[in-house]
């Protein structure tokens, strides 16, 4: 498997559907599978396997996802995969979309998705796992399974509500609603529209911020704001004071008030990130 240290060798990307390359510390995975950049197997299992390694790499901090092309992000499942091979088949891809998609919403860094074009299905499953969308104003949104018997299986009808609402969700799976950029953004499922072409500019500047945070810090905010979904308050809040104290195991606040109060910039520690990632 090629390493966030280089890019995915021409043969891996034809195979997978998936090319993988590092920016510094961000990595972008592209999603190269035409014409409609759909999920198949093999490219589900690559980003499980790419999101492992990345959580592993300490000089890697942020993820960015976008689809190759202009016109498509990922018009998600390839149907023929169900319609040719019946449950067993349905129970493999549901599998493999699972594993793939809970792996990049537990990623231990910032995940951001550059909606370049239609997200639809499990396209729009996959940015719904990220942590920012970032989204071109000419491109669309759909979850329409339920317009050919099937259901989104990927975490769609459980973090679109969380998004959106309930209403909004109910909406876009049970009525089948196709939105713009502009509503996306109005009801909370983007957090920016960007002019078309640019969305990968944006999210890779946007990623390259969050590489400034603390990463002990940061995994463990983004652990506290994805249990406040499953966690009753109270639990929330001595969770968080745990955690709080937890980063005092780590040279995160003794650099950065360091850094602060020397008018510098910090210089987080590839060992300390490793302490920090299984938090």
């Amino acid at each position: 498997m090629t390493t966030a240290h280089e890019p995915s060798s021409h043969n891996d990307a034809k195979q997978t559907g998936l090319r993988l390359e590092r920016r510094g510390a961000v990595a972008l995975i592209t999603i190269d599978n035409p014409p409609a950049n759909t999920w198949h197997e093999a490219s589900l299992t690559a980003l499980e396997q790419h999101i492992d390694a990345l959580n592993a790499d300490p000089e890697i901090q942020a993820l960015v996802i976008v689809g190759a092309g202009e016109k498509f992000f990922s018009a998600g499942a390839d149907l023929k995969r169900f319609s040719e091979g019946g449950k067993p088949a349905a129970l493999e891809m549901a599998t493999r979309f699972g594993r793939a998609f809970e792996a990049l919403a537990a990623y231990r860094g910032v995940s951001i998705a550059a909606i370049n074009g239609y997200a639809m299905g499990g396209g729009l499953e996959c940015a719904l796992a990220c942590d920012i969308r970032v989204i071109e104003r000419q491109a669309q949104l759909a979850l329409p399974e339920a317009r050919v018997g099937l259901l989104p299986c990927a975490g769609g009808t459980q973090h679109l509500p969380w998004l959106v609402g309930e209403g909004w969700a109910k909406r876009m799976i049970l009525c089948g609603e196709r939105i713009d950029a502009e509503r996306a953004l109005a009801i909370g499922l983007v957090e920016e529209v960007v002019d078309t072409g640019t969305a990968l500019e944006t999210a890779l500047a946007l990623a390259a911020t969050s590489t400034q945070q603390s990463p002990e810090a940061l995994a463990r905010c983004k652990r506290l704001i994805m249990n406040a979904r499953h966690q009753d308050l109270p639990s929330g809040y001595r969770m968080e004071r745990e955690l709080f104290l937890e980063l005092f195991d780590t040279d995160a606040p003794t650099e950065g008030i360091g850094a602060f109060l020397d008018k510098r910039e910090p210089r987080w520690h590839s060992d300390s990130m490793r302490r920090g990632e299984g938090s």
